[in-house]
């Protein structure tokens, strides 16, 4: 029985056919090669990132002797439950909690309003002058806040505005630059035939405001909503300017007193305190998140 010898054509496509399958196998092993790496680097950059967190709430959960050791320890003995409520009422946290959430609320509410509003004149009203106009407005964030510290505290001293919340309320609620320019990229990717179909229908500029790029904005306006509340919510310099009396104090203010208040420092009673503190901005991030990373995303297409 004789054996039917193999073509040159054929030879030829059964080596293309071998190097095209071995081609891919090496593109795929590159790729779960790179999706390693990536894995890898992420993880680190986790880790990095989630040590001083894991650190503060071990310490939250130790005795005032295990916080002194060296070399230190990540897991305590036993678990002290008892520092937070031991945190929370050795100083009035409930009144600082009270003055941090009127003032940052009130804050993040006026800056979502005059924010919106301005972006949306930069974004679709036409006129001369509007473009150098929108420069000027971001060419202030190149300006140092301790440039302008000592004018606005005689301001406001004058005033009679000191150890009240009116310094730390009223300049944030006549908009900030970076996020009118937030806003105003959002507003840029919204269809401008949608304005015109309004006003045709009799709609005018605050009614095509209010009716059509408010509920479209709505991962801008999260976006501005969250940035505004953690900025205010973990500021530490203003208040130290502006307020003295102990009544007044934020959240801030009221944690750095725990620092001079003993000796030794009680860190363990420091770092529970701390860990309520940062809750609210880690609760808000979370319930907000899809609308925060949508918002940034889409405001970055378009300039």
């Amino acid at each position: 029985m004789s054996v039917k010898p193999i073509s040159r054509e054929a030879q030829l496509r059964d080596d293309v056919a071998r190097a095209a399958m071995a081609a891919r196998r090496r593109k795929v092993l590159r790729a779960a090669v790179g999706r390693g790496v990536i894995l890898v680097i992420l993880c680190l950059g986790a880790v990095v990132v989630m040590a001083p967190v894991v650190w503060m709430i071990s310490t939250s959960l130790k005795s005032l002797y295990e916080t002194q050791e060296f070399p230190p320890r990540w897991i305590p003995r036993v678990l002290h439950w008892e520092n937070y409520p031991n945190a929370l009422t050795i100083l009035p946290f409930a009144t600082y909690f009270k003055n941090s959430t009127i003032i940052t609320l009130t804050i993040m509410v006026g800056e979502v309003l005059s924010n919106s509003f301005v972006a949306y004149g930069f974004a679709r009203l036409r006129g001369p002058g509007r473009n150098i106009l929108f420069v000027l407005v971001l060419s202030t964030m190149l300006i140092p806040y301790p440039v302008i510290m000592i004018p606005q505290y005689i301001l406001f001293k004058n005033l009679g505005w000191i150890d009240t919340f009116l310094p730390l309320i009223v300049p944030p609620c006549f908009s900030s630059a970076y996020l009118i320019f937030l806003m105003r990229q959002f507003y840029m990717t919204i269809p401008r035939e949608m304005d015109d179909a309004a006003e045709i229908d009799g709609c005018s500029y605050f009614g095509i405001y209010r009716r059509i790029m408010l509920p479209l904005a709505k991962p801008a306006l999260v976006t501005v909503a969250i940035f505004s509340f953690t900025y205010n919510w973990n500021d530490y310099l203003a208040p130290l300017i502006y307020i003295n009396s102990q009544s007044n104090y934020t959240l801030t203010l009221g944690l750095s007193n725990f620092l001079g208040r003993y000796n030794p420092i009680s860190w363990h009673l420091i770092m529970a305190a701390s860990l309520v503190t940062v809750l609210p901005c880690v609760v808000l991030f979370f319930f907000a998140q899809r609308f925060f990373i949508q918002g940034v995303v889409v405001s970055g297409v378009k300039g």
